[in-house]
């Protein structure tokens, strides 16, 4: 049986997690351009804008996810978003994706957050069916809505 860690990422860890987060970009097709000094910058410096847990399966990085918290403003309390949640594939099958999720449960109640949100991709039916099999539920009510930099510029000028 495999052993299984779950750790927050570190300062140390930026150039990994820029690299898992390139590795997870290859399957979604998005461009991808985070850099290590990104993750350094955004994740560690000053102004953190996201935090992330390194999952690793007999000592070695193969996962990750990252989130950073939100607030409901109807219950008046503060939340966690999951913005991504990645296996490697060749590590998949151990636990390491739940295990993530956990920690992640973990912590947010250990912060006193009321929830965790995240969106799954429409096509993504394996990552759906994972989730909903630990209890998640579909908001089917709600759709996403994105401002990109490019349409933000415009609307304040």
């Amino acid at each position: 049986m495999s052993q299984i860690t779950i750790r927050p990422a570190t300062p140390d860890d930026s150039a990994l997690l820029a690299a898992l987060i390139h590795a997870l970009a290859t399957f979604v097709s998005d461009e991808c351009v985070i850099t290590r000094e990104a993750v350094a910058e955004h994740f560690f410096g000053p102004h953190p804008a996201a935090e992330a847990l390194i999952g690793e399966v007999d000592g070695k990085p193969e996962g990750f996810a990252v989130f950073f918290p939100t607030f409901s403003t109807f219950l008046g309390r503060p939340s966690v978003y999951l913005e991504d949640l990645f296996v490697n594939p060749e590590a998949r099958g151990h636990g390491l994706g739940l295990a993530l999720l956990r920690g992640l449960a973990q912590l947010a109640l250990e912060r006193g957050y009321c929830r965790l949100d995240w969106a799954v991709l429409d096509w993504n039916t394996r990552a759906a069916e994972f989730y909903k099999r630990l209890g998640a539920e579909a908001i089917e009510e709600y759709n996403i809505y994105r401002m990109t930099e490019e349409t933000l510029a415009k609307l304040v000028s």
